[in-house]
């Protein structure tokens, strides 16, 4: 039966087919068929043909108590993030970032009520909850979340905020309506946003955010570090204004990277 809510241009296969990669989880890295269907809520004989043309195609492989992803699925977030283009120009950035400050140092992405990280330079300290490109966060209680919330328009951020979260995380801050906008009004006004132990115990980052040639927000960067070492006045004081001068290089750059001509010549 087709799904509620879908238009008739609406593909179930490959929305299916979607899910089916989506189930496989960093806890559970080799599913069964009978998990597959289970995590997908579908029929195992579906689950076991989306499987197997999964595997034709080199994004699943079988082995040993089922079936597990292959690195070709990195491909499909690869494409997002090239098509962008924005790894590209901000890497030497972030590594400049991250050579400043000795921290830590990502770009994400809203989706939905939540970020997905993009781009990440990492130091090699231990933290409370592990960041990789494609680790998904609630948007509310980071501070990546915050710069990008607050640009939104009240009707929008109440839509974006209505949806659940899908990052399986429960964070420490909760906030109440009132409390939710007292913190984006303060991040609207100076530009910028801190989290304190907000999302995770030993969690403290700030965050900007990083526009587009016409001043929309598309992403947040962020330092991150370990509350037990780095003090919220030290990174207000020394790092947020390294971290500002790499959003504004870093947005500068990918506006004009917009504004190139790009023209594509058909093979000979």
């Amino acid at each position: 039966m087709p799904r509620e809510g879908t238009g008739p241009d609406f593909i179930e296969a490959l929305a299916r087919g979607l899910e089916v990669i989506a189930a496989f989880r960093p806890a559970r890295p080799v599913l069964s068929l009978a998990e597959v269907a289970t995590a997908t809520d579908l029929a195992r004989p579906t689950a076991r043909r989306i499987l197997l043309t999964l595997s034709e195609l080199g994004y699943v492989r079988a082995q040993e108590g089922g079936y597990a992803l292959t690195p070709r699925v990195l491909e499909l977030g690869v494409a997002y993030v090239r098509s962008m283009g924005l790894w590209d120009v901000a890497r030497p950035h972030l590594e400049c970032l991250v050579e400043r400050t000795g921290e830590s140092c990502s770009i994400a992405q809203l989706d939905g009520s939540d970020i997905v990280y993009v781009a990440r330079v990492a130091v090699p300290k231990i933290v409370s909850l592990a960041v990789q490109i494609g680790t998904r966060f609630p948007a509310l209680p980071t501070s990546l979340g915050k710069v990008q919330l607050a640009a939104l328009p009240v009707d929008e951020l109440d839509r974006v905020l209505a949806e659940p979260t899908r990052s399986g995380l429960t964070p420490r801050w909760q906030p109440d309506r009132a409390e939710r906008e007292a913190s984006l009004r303060e991040v609207r006004a100076r530009g910028w946003a801190l989290t304190d132990e907000q999302l995770a115990l030993g969690i403290r980052s700030v965050a900007a955010p990083l526009r587009d040639g016409t001043g929309r927000v598309i992403a947040g960067i962020n330092v991150n570090c370990h509350a037990a070492e780095t003090s919220v006045e030290y990174l207000v004081d020394h790092h947020l204004p390294l971290l500002l001068q790499a959003a504004g290089d870093i947005s500068a750059d990918f506006a004009r990277l917009s504004e190139i001509p790009h023209v594509t010549v058909p093979a000979g």
